[in-house]
């Protein structure tokens, strides 16, 4: 079955911006470009990183019998489908593994993860560029109704209309496409036209044709099993009907909570099932205006007359409440998705780890993404409520059959147009970590012009270089904190107390945050070089006035390679080495002095990505 699913409850969850991954890892990505038969795999858009079973959270204590047996109902429907030449690589394989679990019978859950792991491998997935997905829920609502309309009962429950047809597919064919293909109705001439919206239809346009499978109490009853793709109606007998998802008017899916938002009708805030419910029911003349934004509407087809069981999946197999998802269809059904997400299942707040193995059995035309999936809870009020309160980011590993090539798969694959700035470093440097602005300067002797320091950026930087003196005080070995080494010439030392007196004086000069550079190169032997004098504090003020862009020029001499003393450029706010560990986050920053680089110091990075999370239509 093809869901309708729910529709955009106001803002789309702001996914968190995603955090540039380090191209050194083994992410294989892949584009919208692919589309030769031969390549091992077709996920459009699509990034992958092959990861470890023990990197899974929660991978252990999952309920993996549980996994198995939903498993197991997606296998039987997958052996039934004829096999033919299909050049899809996961559905070969996946049909490999089936013949496996088909005949296996675990007792345990120990038995069943051993299967997982032994026939599949888990690759991290996700949107190319982003670092997680969207999770959202829907169930099966459960409501009265009524076998012949009258008060109590006016809202009709229409199956397929006659001359509803898609291009290219015959009328009253079984497969309906859910998207892609022009939907309409054809006139005398065998034009196709668009069919009725949904004002239309509430308004008489299907009367007469007995399209009713039944009716419903209100409006709203019908919107929530379209927007769900399933219902089970209750009727006066207390004879279940069991109706799901056929086709629909061809129409987008546009969203009656945003129209309520957007009209003052209702807030945000105070958004749920039972506020929209009671709205309606107290503005019914307003409310249809509202549904009729909504172009899109939804038939149905009467799948059983029982309570027993779950709905049917676009799969053709009954959906298992907390195992069975639906997906993009760029996915193989029975695809099994390992999930991690922090939910609101027990309570309003998202605090409920989930951590599960799910088996891809439906899907919807608002399900769109690599890593995106509607949780399937179950049937009635309760499941309806959390299903109401999920929408929010999640990681998916999706299980892929070992005997896919990945590393030929990436191989063949195109990577991304790169990205900028921080890629262009992880690129540069091999291990994630930028050089220090104007280091690749100081290494063959020119400088590189920076901004002008700030005051207290300097301060800090020259109590620095006093402290350091004062360690070294016994060893006669001051080396100021950021000073280019000098190769090859040896100057007499300095006593240590004059680099504290001019810490001092520096500190006093600078009233407003324009001090220049007290640092001087130390010998490449290790021995201090003696300070320059400072300059007093108009020439600063004066190259700031020139300059317009507060730069002013560095008083401090750095050593080039042949001893000859060299200009370098004023201090930046922060040190190199603290701009790394911003970056970095990690904690793994190492001296970015400019004499370190020059002599080939080597610095250590993250060597794996750090992670990121549409509007729903008819699913």
């Amino acid at each position: 079955m093809v869901l309708s699913r729910k529709g955009d409850r106001g803002a789309r969850s702001a996914p968190q911006p995603a955090v540039v991954a380090s191209l050194i890892g083994a992410i294989l990505c892949f584009s919208a470009s692919a589309a030769s038969a031969e390549e091992p795999l077709k996920l459009a858009g699509s990034q992958l990183e092959p990861v470890k079973w023990s990197e899974l959270a929660g991978w252990t204590a999952d309920d993996h019998l549980a996994a198995f047996a939903a498993y197991q109902t997606s296998c039987r429907a997958l052996r039934k489908i004829p096999r033919t030449d299909d050049s899809r690589p996961i559905h070969g394989a996946l049909g490999n593994v089936c013949r496996k679990a088909i005949a296996l019978q675990p007792q345990d859950a120990h038995t069943a993860r051993a299967f997982f792991e032994q026939n599949f491998q888990p690759v991290r997935i996700a949107r190319l560029g982003e670092a997680v997905g969207l999770l959202t829920g829907y169930f099966e609502p459960i409501v009265a109704g009524s076998r012949f309309p009258n008060p109590e009962f006016p809202v009709p429950l229409y199956r397929r209309p006659r001359d509803l047809v898609a291009a290219g597919y015959k009328p009253g064919s079984t497969a309906f496409p859910n998207k892609g293909v022009r939907i309409g109705r054809r006139t005398g001439n065998n034009e196709l036209v668009p069919y009725h919206d949904r004002g239309a239809i509430e308004a008489g346009a299907l009367d007469g044709q007995k399209l009713e499978i039944c009716w419903l109490k209100d409006p709203f009853d019908l919107l929530a099993i379209q927007i769900e793709g399933s219902g089970r109606v209750v009727l006066e007998d207390g004879t279940p009907v069991r109706v799901s998802y056929d086709s629909h008017n061809g129409y987008n899916y546009s969203s009656v909570e945003r129209v309520l938002v957007e009209r003052n009708l209702m807030s945000r805030k105070e958004m749920s099932r039972e506020r929209i419910r009671a709205w309606m029911a107290a503005y019914p003349e307003e409310a249809a205006k509202v549904r009729a934004t909504n172009r899109a509407y939804a038939f149905f087809r009467v799948t059983g007359l029982t309570n027993e069981g779950e709905p049917v999946g676009a799969q053709g197999v009954p959906l298992t409440p907390g195992r069975s998802i639906a997906v993009d269809q760029m996915h193989e059904y029975g695809t099994p998705f390992f999930i991690e997400a922090n939910l609101p299942i027990e309570s309003v707040k998202p605090a409920s780890p989930f951590r599960r193995l799910m088996i891809a059995q439906d899907t919807g035309s608002a399900i769109v993404g690599p890593a995106r999936a509607d949780l399937y809870l179950g049937a009635g009020d309760e499941a309806g409520r959390i299903a109401g309160r999920i929408r929010h980011p999640g990681r998916f590993v999706m299980l892929l059959p070992r005997e896919l090539d990945m590393v030929a798969a990436g191989n063949e694959m195109p990577l991304p147009a790169p990205k900028p700035a921080a890629i262009e470093v992880a690129k540069q440097d091999g291990r994630g970590k930028a050089e220090p602005a104007g280091a690749r300067a100081a290494t063959d002797g020119r400088s590189m012009p920076l901004a002008a320091p700030k005051a207290k950026a300097v301060e800090a930087k020259t109590k620095i270089a006093a402290l350091e003196a004062k360690k070294q005080e016994g060893k006669g070995k001051a080396e100021p904190a950021g000073s280019a080494a000098m190769v090859g010439r040896q100057m007499p030392p300095l006593p240590a107390p004059k680099t504290k007196i001019l810490a001092i004086e520096t500190k006093k000069r600078d009233g407003k945050g324009r001090v220049e550079s007290a640092n001087s190169g130390a010998s490449a032997s290790g021995r201090p070089m003696p300070l320059p004098v400072l300059k007093p504090k108009a020439p600063a003020i004066e190259a700031k006035k020139q300059d317009g862009k507060a730069k002013a020029e560095s008083a401090s001499s750095g050593g080039s390679p042949t001893g000859r003393q060299m200009p370098l450029p004023a201090p930046k706010s922060k040190t190199p080495g603290v701009e790394i560990k911003q970056q970095d986050d990690k904690g793994e920053a190492e001296s970015a002095s400019v004499g370190q680089i020059a002599a080939g110091g080597k610095q250590k990075g993250p060597s794996r990505a750090v992670w990121r999370s549409g509007p729903l239509l008819f699913r």
